[in-house]
């Protein structure tokens, strides 16, 4: 292991997550107000909701199937009798169905970004730079959930990739404090470039409208429900009061007596003759 794997794989992946913690810490202390991303459904509806949609609930899957595979230590799915075989295939036909969700959902989002000239016009560089960065982050995914597969049966490979006994130890070290580089020496380089795009992700998201995923409005919970009561609900003389009438119909406000004056000097004269000079 030389100097550059130092770096990678313990130096760059703290300097991520440090920025990450304290990046957020920041935003909320002083940016309170520009938490949460600007709307430009005004702008844009249909590629809008349809890259919404797609792409949150895609990613919400596959970050639920990334903590299973590199949280959950190996020698605990062998314990409860899932064997290797079915873990690797369900977590491809699973992982790719949600990865393509996610996928379509961010290649909308980016189109959208890049191709509707309102949307792009007010669009700041930060958002340009998540949105291209996580598609890039979801296409390396794939490829390695699917393409380095489609490798390894096209060459006859002896063995597929068992990331659980690598990646995902390394990955736990690193909350451990004790990181282990020379477990991703021999890692494939399409796994490689995924976790350093992610890790290069983490590193810009507390700079960027990603905030906003932690935007859990807890508030709601304790907040009073707000009453509402119908017109008829007020006695008529309380209702009157309200618009500012008296209840027999009279404006009590100035401007009321004005408009009374104008009604009556619009009103024709006894004799016939309108204004002062007849």
């Amino acid at each position: 292991m030389n100097l550059w794997h130092q770096f990678l794989w313990v130096i760059f992946p703290y300097l991520a997550l440090v920025t990450f913690v304290l990046g957020h810490i920041y935003r909320y202390v002083y940016d309170q107000y520009g938490w949460t991303p600007k709307s430009s459904q005004i702008l844009e509806r249909r590629l809008l909701l349809w890259g919404v949609i797609l792409f949150h609930w895609g990613m919400l899957f596959v970050i639920g199937g990334h903590a299973m595979g590199l949280l959950v230590p190996v020698e605990v799915y062998r314990n409860l009798g899932v064997s290797d075989h079915s873990y690797h295939l369900l977590s491809l036909w699973a992982g790719s169905v949600v990865g393509v969700v996610a996928l379509v959902g961010i290649l909308l989002l980016n189109i959208r970004r890049w191709f509707v000239s309102r949307v792009r016009a007010n669009t700041d560089t930060m958002r340009f730079v998540t949105d291209a960065l996580l598609l890039v982050v979801i296409t390396l995914g794939m490829a390695a959930t699917v393409g380095y597969r489609i490798y390894v049966n096209q060459y006859d490979l002896p063995n597929e990739f068992e990331y659980r006994e690598n990646i995902g130890p390394w990955f736990r070290s690193l909350f451990y404090f004790s990181p282990d580089a020379n477990l991703m020496v021999g890692v494939p380089l399409i796994f490689q470039l995924h976790t350093l795009s992610a890790f290069l992700l983490f590193a810009l998201w507390p700079f960027s409208s990603l905030v906003h995923a932690f935007s859990i409005p807890l508030g709601f919970l304790r907040r009073r429900p707000i009453q509402y009561r119908s017109r008829d609900a007020w006695p008529k003389g309380r209702r009157a009061s309200r618009n500012g009438a008296s209840p027999n119909g009279a404006r009590r406000n100035g401007a009321g007596r004005e408009d009374a004056g104008r009604k009556d000097a619009a009103k024709p004269s006894p004799t016939g003759r309108r204004g002062r000079d007849g």
